[in-house]
């Protein structure tokens, strides 16, 4: 995923790829939560220095993490109140200490009870409120005459984003004020945004704003160094940017006119997917749909935003469930299960030409699993998007499957399994026998052991034609069940999943950089820089 200002690897075609001809690298997916950290949950701290320092070790050209919104819903990173803003979760307190704006003091003061804290599990009913107070005691020490010297920035930083800060200042300020009532339930005048109780809300509540406004600011500020740290360690950040946004979130409430909403803004359809691989009877996400008429007529600006946004972050963009903008399953809001949905046209390749216009290149990767059809692959192509192969699906017996290795393009990204699936060693542990032995045949040896697998697996996808070959760190640590990010459609109990310091061996660098260098994915990256949003 090259942006367009990577002059070396810029092509000809209108639409050229973001992966350059004879493009070979190879990377790890891990979430930030889940790195170590004294403090209950992983940050942008000490330990996500000493995880690039690793990946560049280990000869790894992109860390792949999930959406970096502040969670919503079931703490979830797909269920963001905002999709411009940062998750402040995220922030470390030893940077915050390093910055003069905590004292070691504030930390003890506000510390975790050490009963709360798991090195392997983040308790987000714990982790929540102790970040909440940090930000409280930062903001409040600014305010007291701390640091000083980053003012005239972060006034900078509230006129340069306005466009959606604003809005997501006093969305988190009312939600304070109505102990986190959905949007929906607050005032009629608020739920309408009309002038007058916007206006009284922002006088009101200036100084929270305020402290949310500054919370945006040290998580940028604090994420662009790490960044600016891996791009000189030759590493990249691959993110993902959900399709759909949370029906409780600043970006519906600030443009309900954007979205298919009834007269109490609540959604007339939900997003999901009828039944497949992961579910029976389908997922059913409860997010609200677009109404592409009315983002089109407006040229996608908010749409286009969003990628901006994102792309301020990020390399490149896994754009989560791309199926969805050739047609989405709609389902009608209340129903049970997603089974009763239809497909509705999405916008197409409409928008990606605009997006392209207003963007440049775009450094994008395609999830394209699921229900894919032919005009889903058209689109995909089109704008010659890298899509996705994932081998956990690759061993059912046809030998037309996809995601067999030896089925798979260039123009792609391979993984073992992404942060849905059950870590590989989990996953074998449940396949049935004559799934194993169709394992075993494919890899023309006798029969192993659930331990064997997800090393078999990742030397599958490192030697494969697939452009860039990911693997989730838990299937580097050769982890089972327990290690699993995430079940779709279960509410409760995901994203929890966190690693501890001496799990990073050199003996785990060796073996990667090893296989990375005999499977000629060795890279190093030309330094590049995005746009601002």
């Amino acid at each position: 995923m090259v942006r367009d200002n990577d002059s070396a690897y810029a092509g000809s075609a209108e639409y050229s790829s973001p992966i350059p001809p004879g493009y070979r690298a190879a990377g790890v997916l891990l979430h930030v939560t889940s790195l170590p950290s004294a403090y209950g949950i992983g940050d942008i701290g000490p330990s996500a220095f000493t995880w690039v320092d690793f990946l560049a070790q280990a000869g790894q050209t992109w860390w792949q993490v999930l959406p970096l919104g502040p969670p919503g819903l079931g703490s979830s990173p797909y269920h963001a109140l905002s999709s411009f803003a940062g998750n402040a979760l995220l922030l470390s307190p030893e940077r915050l200490i390093e910055e003069g704006l905590l004292r070691p003091s504030d930390c003890v003061y506000c510390s975790l009870p050490a009963q709360s804290v798991s090195a392997h599990q983040v308790d987000f009913d714990v982790v929540i409120p102790f970040k909440n107070r940090l930000l409280d005691k930062a903001w409040e020490n600014f305010n007291a005459g701390a640091r000083p010297d980053l003012l005239p920035s972060f006034e900078e930083d509230c006129a340069a984003h306005s466009h959606w800060l604003d809005d997501f200042a006093l969305f988190m300020a009312l939600k304070v004020r109505h102990r986190g009532a959905a949007w929906q339930d607050w005032p009629s005048a608020l739920v309408r945004r009309e002038p007058a109780a916007l206006a009284k809300a922002r006088s009101d509540l200036a100084e929270i704003q305020d402290k949310f406004r500054f919370g945006q600011f040290l998580v940028s500020r604090h994420w662009h160094s790490l960044r600016e740290y891996a791009r000189g360690r030759g590493v990249r950040l691959l993110g993902d940017l959900p399709f759909y946004v949370s029906p409780d979130s600043s970006d519906v409430w600030a443009n309900p006119e954007l979205f298919l909403l009834d007269e109490q803004f609540q959604p007339r359809f939900v997003g999901g997917v009828p039944p497949d691989y992961f579910s029976l009877h389908g997922q059913l996400w409860g997010n609200p749909v677009y109404d592409w008429n009315a983002l089109r007529e407006t040229g996608y600006r908010w749409w286009i935003a969003r990628l901006r946004a994102v792309l301020n972050y990020l390399d490149g963009v896994r754009l989560d469930h791309f199926r969805a903008f050739e047609a989405a399953w709609h389902v009608p809001a209340g129903s049970a299960t997603a089974e009763a949905g239809q497909w509705v046209q999405g916008p197409g390749a409409h928008f990606f030409a605009k997006a392209s216009q207003e963007l440049g290149r775009l450094p994008l990767l395609a999830e394209d699993l699921g229900i894919i059809t032919p005009a889903v692959e058209a689109l995909r192509d089109q704008f010659q998007l890298p899509g996705m192969r994932v081998l956990q699906f690759a061993f059912d017996g046809s030998s037309h499957n996809p995601h067999l290795p030896h089925h798979i393009v260039h123009n792609t990204v391979v993984y073992t399994g992404t942060h849905d699936n059950d870590t590989s060693r989990g996953w074998y542990e449940t396949l049935p026998p004559t799934q194993r032995q169709v394992l075993w045949n494919y890899l023309h040896c006798p029969p192993g052991v659930s331990q064997d697998v997800a090393a078999e697996l990742i030397r599958l996808a490192w030697s494969s034609e697939a452009a860039l070959a990911i693997a989730p760190f838990q299937d580097l640590l050769n982890l089972g069940t327990d290690a699993r990010m995430n079940v779709p459609g279960s509410a409760d109990g995901n994203w929890r999943w966190r690693f501890t310091q001496d799990m990073l061996s050199a003996e785990i660098a060796e073996n990667l950089i090893e296989l990375t260098e005999k499977s000629n994915r060795l890279l190093t990256m030309p330094n590049t820089s995005n746009s601002g949003d």
